[in-house]
């Protein structure tokens, strides 16, 4: 299992790259994200020998939060931060020795204060991008401009999460400590398609089934996972039991349309099946602090990141799963 230590960074938010098998992004921060700098850090890794290789480090004034690379360019990676700005980042870049090649190509502010999330939507002639805010609202963006297109007032307090649906278009989803679950149509700023109290503690994760157009799934500071039909979005169709403090992360696999993967604050990496039970497959504990970010390799069949507040990253297959 391929490890790397982020020296002086906590990790927040890793993820595997749209075009390379063995490439990582890590966003990460000093102190725990409470001050100091940022750091992004680009990642090689092999499955062969266990060992990761540091391509390149970016760094940036405030903590990085979260990031997402771009599914259309494979040089094309954004990271957002507690000043409330977004920064597009060009690996072009990564043999280029210059100041100017550590700087980031654009960078989107409107944002008052931190920008916690940020997912990147590219099909057919869309290209958008989401950012949610602790300032409570969300944004939708051209990555191509650094002037949102649209503002999305909701949630009464920290949305911690947005985002888009892979399946039905013009839709996407947020999460807020208001512990709601709305549901929005990008082209309707004033109100959502659907809301809904999904946990009585603060809602920090949310994603949907990659498979199913209807299902996507919340994880709480409850220690509770759920999960929700829109046809019948009033009562959970799911609820996963097995977390002894706060889920910080979920993400369905992109391979089955029942496992799901979740990272939490009591530092374990556990694997579910909402069709099997309602109890963790496999609970590793990776961390020895809060586990804070997850990713599922597209183009490895059932290999995960994860990162933590240890300044641990971890590349792996959970034995749970077949590979």
């Amino acid at each position: 299992m391929p490890t790397y230590f982020t020296t002086n960074r906590h990790g927040y938010a890793v993820r595997f790259s749209r075009f390379s098998p063995d490439r990582l992004y890590v966003a990460s921060s000093q102190y725990y994200g409470l001050a100091g700098a940022g750091t992004l850090y680009v990642l090689d890794f092999s499955d062969d020998d266990d060992s990761f290789k540091e391509v390149k480090q970016f760094s940036w004034s405030d903590g990085l939060f979260d990031i997402i690379s771009s599914e259309k360019d494979p040089n094309i990676v954004i990271s957002v931060s507690g000043d409330g700005t977004l920064q597009l980042w060009n690996m072009d870049s990564i043999n280029d020795d210059s100041p100017l090649s550590n700087l980031p190509q654009m960078i989107y502010k409107e944002h008052k204060k931190e920008v916690y999330s940020i997912d990147w939507l590219s099909v057919r002639s869309d290209n958008y991008i989401l950012s949610s805010s602790w300032d409570l609202s969300i944004k939708l963006w051209d990555p191509n401009f650094t002037t949102s297109l649209c503002t999305y007032n909701g949630h009464s307090k920290i949305v911690y999460n947005a985002v888009f649906s892979p399946l039905i278009p013009n839709t996407f989803a947020s999460v807020s400590a208001d512990g709601y679950l709305k549901i929005w149509n990008v082209f309707n700023k004033d109100k959502p398609i659907a809301s809904l109290k999904s946990h009585d503690g603060e809602v920090l994760s949310c994603d949907w089934c990659k498979f199913d157009q209807n299902i996507l799934a919340t994880g709480s500071s409850d220690g509770l996972i759920r999960g929700y039909d829109m046809r019948h979005f009033g009562v959970p169709m799911f609820e996963l039991k097995g977390c002894d403090y706060a889920v910080r992360k979920i993400q369905f696999s992109p391979f089955e349309i029942s496992t799901i993967a979740s990272v939490g604050y009591d530092c374990y990496t556990r694997i579910w099946d909402f069709n099997r039970t309602n109890e963790p497959l496999e609970s590793i504990k990776h961390h020895t602090d809060f586990g804070y970010g997850l990713d599922w390799s597209r183009l490895k069949r059932n290999q995960l990141a994860d990162c933590g507040w240890d300044s641990l990253v971890h590349v792996f297959y959970p034995s749970c799963l077949e590979t």
